[in-house]
């Protein structure tokens, strides 16, 4: 897989970081506030070293209930200690009382009316430790993460959507070719998936190219080398913001709302810069929006036919409640941000480290 677009022009910073319970926690924050009261019993838990379906299994088996009787907003990673949620159908709160297990605690029982669906969560705060970190580099790391704050990060997807070797996107792309045969449906789904998220990943990197470009050349210069209008070009070098907006692009009001064509350039990017929107990217597919313009001069280059849905998704994020902490003694530094759902905290230790 081909090497990602950082928008931060920092060289990398050698520190250490391991996906372990100790230096990567993951603390979901719930879409709404539980009632109290209904038919489900809401479970808040802690779990270490499992993966979500690991733990709604070790739930399953205990109490007695079928594992999809078991709701849940979002999959946490593996390698790390992770705080979320699950709804449990009430007739089985005595046997949750007896619940012990040594890789999951639970941490508090409440109610409320509906099952919690998968995509029912605002985002995920995040604890990440990064070891063997010097005074030089630590500056940097603050420096980064200061740009991240004001600028925001791009929404790649994180190498955990590409499976353990990194290439169930090749998979995926031969099962939208044709060429290869997958019977297991849910097998088939993610690696379709991973050659969608693929794609997007190529095409956001082909982006901030673009804008590095504008934001490091003259407008005659750019001209000849992406053949964008030059007077286009002026005014994506007016943009604050480092992830230049072009004409066409497909925006949607952050952190939800409609999405709609740009109609007034510098307008849209003085509401980009301010948070209240942002450009998203294709994920290939059935029944979505493209692109128009030069924007779709550019997406039509990732955009593949495939018979499953195809959607927008936000290019880029804005991480809140960003907190650094270097403790010098240890040469750790210890970050802590909040990101929305759907995104990477991988990726937020990426733009950082390079």
């Amino acid at each position: 897989m081909q090497e990602l677009q950082r928008y931060l022009n920092h060289s990398k910073i050698d520190v250490v970081f391991k996906q372990n319970k100790d230096d990567f926690v993951v603390t979901e924050v719930p879409l709404y506030e539980f009632s109290g009261e209904g038919e489900h019993l809401i479970v808040k838990f802690r779990k270490k070293d499992l993966t979500t379906w690991d733990a709604v299994r070790i739930f399953s088996e205990h109490l007695g209930c079928k594992g999809r009787d078991i709701g849940y907003a979002g999959l946490k990673d593996k390698n790390a200690m992770t705080v979320q949620h699950i709804s449990i159908p009430k007739q089985f709160e005595e046997k949750l009382n007896s619940f012990n297990h040594e890789q999951i605690k639970v941490l508090d029982v409440t109610r409320h009316n509906n099952k919690i669906r998968v995509g029912h969560l605002k985002g995920n705060k995040f604890f990440i430790r990064l070891k063997r970190v010097n005074l030089v580099d630590a500056k940097k790391i603050e420096q980064a993460v200061q740009s991240i704050a004001t600028f925001g990060m791009p929404n790649y997807f994180g190498f955990q959507r590409f499976g353990i070797e990194g290439d169930n996107y090749k998979k995926g792309e031969a099962i939208v070719k044709g060429e290869l045969k997958e019977k297991n449906r849910k097998l088939k789904q993610m690696f379709v998936n991973s050659y969608q998220s693929y794609l997007f990943n190529n095409w956001l990197s082909k982006r901030i190219e673009v804008s590095k470009l504008v934001d490091s050349f003259k407008a005659e210069e750019i001209y000849e080398k992406l053949e964008l209008p030059i007077d286009i070009v002026k005014d994506m070098k007016k943009q604050e913001h480092p992830f230049k907006l072009i004409p066409g692009d497909l925006m949607s009001h952050y952190p939800y709302g409609k999405i709609f064509h740009i109609e007034n350039l510098s307008e849209e990017a003085e509401k980009f810069f301010a948070r209240d929107r942002v450009a998203t990217g294709l994920l290939c597919g059935k029944r979505v929006k493209k692109a128009d313009g030069l924007a779709q001069n550019i997406e039509k280059d990732f955009d593949v036919e495939i018979k499953e849905d195809g959607a927008r998704r936000f290019a880029w994020i804005f991480p809140e409640e960003i907190e650094t902490n270097f403790k010098e003694e240890k040469n750790w530094m210890e970050l802590q941000f909040t990101l929305p759902k759907g995104s990477y905290a991988t990726e937020f230790v990426a733009e950082v480290i390079h």
